[in-house]
């Protein structure tokens, strides 16, 4: 779809009413503020297309509106679960099929959502939530209903996997009928992968990829179809990176620090989705991966993905003393998904190179309180995925080739009953513990 500036001045008519005023269907539906205070997508959007003196800029604006008012999509209405206050249920409620913000967006129909640990965890205790009352969820797949007409590696009809890791936006959250993703978010579905086995591989895939990518150096091969993330995200501009994550990115790796092939990493919590991942990129790449985990419950699994050495986590101690006698004490990479104490047991058993590299700990749960001499400590900049359009499409263009190829195995899956009013019983079995292993896939049924 092409627009003149004189096609754009006449579709700007189109948007007002004879009183001047934008029309009701404008009004977007409740989402965050943007964190500069200009207001939500929705509003930016707008008061470009109807503030601004220079229409150049409103030519692509023009073509999202247009998606979002007169494409061959016209379901206004959804059903969502939102949650209203900590430590509450998700109440289902109707709301309005979110809008197209640019052009990089499009609308997917969500045929399953799988469930993580954040989604109980943090309106339990209070964190990672925007204003509410929100839409959470983070994992799901569907398919493409609407695009902005904006040339796409993507089409309607398209099976895709949708990761939100921007959960200030509430319009790419998992729990509702249809949720935004932005094309660089998204992973094609190969035909030899079921849209209800790909829904919960998401989050797990984009955190271990940029635990093993970014904090510990890990480039996933040496041809140009496998991404250095390092490397990529180092060539963009410094303040084109959040703040608060530049130093992760830019300067807690020196270059002559990274793991080669033939390294030994040792991965605390092997067994969960992440954990599972991250065992499988870092032996598509050459490492040599001790896995600490419960071994009578999920040893055969991990033995799958290609784990090396499995340690059993009930003593900590032997464990301890185990990674350091396989490995000759010569470990300098580690990953944990646990939490402080196992972090804290892994930050004992990795020891600096006689020539004076460092060591490396990700924490995905928690770090140790107390620091290790010769020991960095890693927090995994996920917003990286979102904040850097880059970085999320070279990962997922990796998770597409992986899948494709087979050279990658979705989580262990665990179907629920109900569709959204299924959700708060299957986060209850997250909470108590009785799920461990498999992830919870919710299937939507669209009336």
């Amino acid at each position: 779809m092409v627009f003149s500036l004189s096609s754009v001045r006449d579709i700007r008519k189109i948007f007002t009413s004879s009183r001047g005023q934008k029309e009701d269907y404008l009004t977007p539906p409740k989402t965050p503020t943007s964190d500069d205070g200009n207001g939500t997508p929705q509003d930016i959007v707008a008061k470009q297309l109807f503030d601004t003196d220079d229409l150049r800029s409103e030519v692509s604006n023009a073509q999202v509106y247009l998606a979002n008012r007169f494409e061959h999509f016209d379901i206004r209405h959804q059903q969502v679960l939102l949650l209203h206050a900590p430590k509450q249920p998700y109440i289902r409620t109707e709301y309005d099929v979110p809008l197209l913000c640019d052009e990089r967006e499009m609308l997917v129909k969500i045929k399953a959502i799988g469930l993580n640990p954040i989604d109980w965890k943090a309106p339990d205790f209070g964190f990672g939530l925007p204003p509410l009352p929100c839409i959470s969820g983070r994992d799901f797949a569907g398919i493409v209903v609407r695009q902005t007409g904006v040339k796409s590696r993507f089409e309607i009809g398209d099976a895709v996997i949708g990761i939100s890791t921007d959960y200030r936006d509430t319009r790419k959250s998992a729990y509702q009928e249809y949720a935004v993703l932005s094309d660089f978010n998204a992973c094609r579905i190969p035909k030899n992968v079921a849209i209800i086995a790909a829904a919960p591989i998401g989050v797990a895939f984009v955190a271990s990829a940029l635990a093993l990518g970014i904090c510990l150096g890990l480039g996933f091969g040496d041809t140009a179809q496998e991404p250095d993330i390092l490397s990529l995200v180092r060539e963009q501009p410094l303040d084109s990176l959040p703040k608060d994550v530049q130093f992760e990115c830019f300067d807690h790796m020196e270059k002559n620090e990274r793991p080669r092939a033939g390294d030994w990493i040792a991965i605390w919590g092997g067994s969960s989705a992440t954990g599972c991942c991250a065992i499988q990129l870092a032996k598509l790449a050459g490492l040599k991966v001790v896995a600490i985990i419960d071994v009578a419950r999920n040893g055969a699994r991990m033995l799958k993905y290609g784990a090396d050495i499995l340690i059993d986590r009930y003593d900590t101690s032997r464990a301890v003393e185990i990674v350091k006698s396989i490995t000759g004490g010569r470990i300098r990479f580690a990953l944990d998904t646990r939490g402080k104490e196992s972090s804290a047991s892994l930050a004992q058993v990795l020891q600096s190179s006689e020539d004076g590299k460092r060591a490396h700990l990700v924490g995905l749960a928690g770090l140790p309180n107390e620091p290790v001499a010769g020991v960095v400590y890693h927090s995994v900049p996920i917003k990286i995925f979102h904040e850097a359009p880059v970085v999320g499409h070279a990962l997922m263009l990796h998770l597409e080739r992986l899948l494709d190829q087979g050279l990658i195995y979705t989580p262990d899956i665990e179907l629920a009953d109900g569709g959204l009013d299924g959700i708060n019983a299957a986060l209850d079995r997250l909470r108590n513990g009785s799920v461990n292993g498999p992830r919870i896939v919710v299937p939507l049924v669209h009336d």
